[in-house]
């Protein structure tokens, strides 16, 4: 007879893995299953345009990934897991030359902002500085698990996070310095923020983030965090394997529970659960490309060269005006809102001597098959003047390639959900818990579920839970 497994993950993303350590680490027998030749989903690490240079198709830069509480509670730096800090975290430059930052220094970043908004931020954040850890753990953890730690703390939060981002920065920020760095914050959601509750939650995070931990990248690429969470299953006595296609669910080891890192609509057909998800939607998608320079981006604003990210929008209503287009109006923006990356400013090895990768993307409506390459240029020329000049060669990807590289970004929504309506706050369902399904033996641990994307690794570290819960149940029935 075939050998009854603990628990089989679909998916070798950072939430299965992240899922398959917790399990292991509790002593169940676990075995992964993964489509493509590497492990990685959305955290890859690849050479998309010439040899030598390295690109992260999707996620480059983790606010959450060194905060996380998953992440923080695994010896990961022993499987070759090294974060690489920037000396500021984001510039958001102005068309002036000027720019807007984030800092690990709280004074720091309210002094960027001018004297009329610098004490505004100071006290908005003060509340939560030094919290870190007990209000991440509260807030990314499903609520139902355990009282919160700092109670006071997360319900102060939420009273201002509930609000719509841009509520928050109308109210606290007279000058649009500080605004249009509150709306970028939260444009990361893909959701306009004058209108979508909740978005001033996700700026809060991704500030809080840079002031506690930073918005490190991994050396060597996003591919080292998907390997050390790889390597650390494998020491635990996991099973990876890569290169299977699952389609269903007798295709795999017979198992007492099946825990999946895949959209809910691929783990509805591979496990037979019909229309499960009849009210999930996907939202925007990303229109990226990565560019292999032959030089560093020509910044008009000093402090552009020296942050790991930078946004382009030069106002909170530019902003606003770009992801209306892409997630209400179902148009491509004219002026799009743009996150950018530069890897190697902090790590010259992913790049030949002298050379650099650069990582950009805007957002347009899901499904959209149209080429924004021009928009998206003609954006960067306008904070960087000449920076077509230094392109050797650039991949570009819309939602459609973005679906092919990984089958979880629907449309090209590399959010996996749209960040809207309920689905702000139940991903993927309104449902006393987001990870189990209508099959008693089946969960999901994507980023389809709370508390959403990024690299954190907390979707599998909650469902992990879950189905601990579940199984140790069964086994003393």
């Amino acid at each position: 007879m075939p050998t009854m497994r603990d628990a089989v993950v679909v998916g070798a993303g950072p939430n299965g893995l992240t899922a398959a350590v917790e399990l292991a680490r509790r002593g169940l027998s676990v075995e992964v299953f993964e489509a493509k030749e590497t492990v990685g989903g959305g955290a890859r690490t690849e050479e998309l345009t010439l040899p030598g240079f390295r690109h992260d198709p999707c996620s480059a830069v983790h606010p959450m990934g060194a905060g996380s509480p998953a992440f923080k509670g695994m010896p990961l730096e022993r499987y070759g897991l090294e974060w690489l800090h920037a000396e500021l975290a984001l510039a958001h430059p102005f068309p002036d030359g000027s720019a807007a930052v984030l800092a690990r220094e709280v004074g720091v970043t309210a002094a960027s902002f001018g004297p009329r908004d610098a004490e505004a931020y100071r006290r908005l954040m003060a509340p939560y500085l030094g919290r870190w850890d007990t209000l991440a753990g509260d807030f990314l953890k499903v609520p139902w698990d355990g009282l919160p730690r700092g109670p006071l703390t997360l319900a102060r939060f939420g009273l201002t996070g509930m609000q719509p981002a841009a509520w928050v920065a109308r109210a606290r920020f007279r000058d649009e310095k500080a605004r249009a760095l509150f709306h970028g914050l939260a444009a990361h959601v893909i959701s306009p923020a004058g209108t979508t509750p909740a978005t001033a939650a996700i700026a809060l995070v991704f500030a809080l983030a840079a002031h506690e931990g930073g918005w490190p990248i991994a050396r060597g690429g996003s591919q080292g965090i998907v390997d050390a969470l790889a390597g650390y299953l494998t020491a635990l006595g996991g099973t990876v394997h890569t290169g299977v296609e699952v389609r269903r669910l007798d295709e795999l080891p017979p198992a007492r529970a099946y825990v999946f890192d895949t959209s809910p609509t691929a783990m509805a057909r591979i496990a037979g659960l019909g229309r499960a998800y009849p009210r999930f939607r996907y939202g925007a998608a990303s229109f990226k490309i990565d560019y292999a320079l032959d030089g560093p981006v020509p910044w008009t604003a000093p402090e552009a060269h020296r942050a790991g990210t930078v946004h382009l929008g030069a106002t909170g209503a530019e902003i606003e005006t770009a992801l209306r287009a892409a997630t209400v109006e179902g148009r491509a923006p004219e002026v799009p809102f743009m996150i950018t990356s530069q890897p190697t400013q902090l790590d010259p090895s992913r790049a030949p001597a002298g050379k650099h990768v650069f990582w950009a993307y805007g957002h347009v409506p899901n499904g959209w098959d149209g080429d924004l390459t021009e928009a998206l240029e003609r954006q960067i020329e306008r904070f960087a003047p000449g920076f077509r000049d230094l392109v050797l060669a650039r991949a570009v990807a819309g939602p459609a390639e973005l679906a092919r590289r990984n089958a979880n970004y629907v449309g090209g929504d590399t959010a996996c959900g749209a960040f809207s309506g309920l689905q702000t706050m139940f991903r993927p369902r309104p449902a006393w818990s987001p990870y189990t399904t209508a099959h008693p033996a089946v969960f999901l641990c994507s980023q389809a579920a709370w508390p959403g994307p990024g690299v954190h690794g907390m979707s599998g570290h909650n469902a992990a839970k879950v189905v601990w819960r579940r199984l140790r149940q069964q086994r003393l029935r």
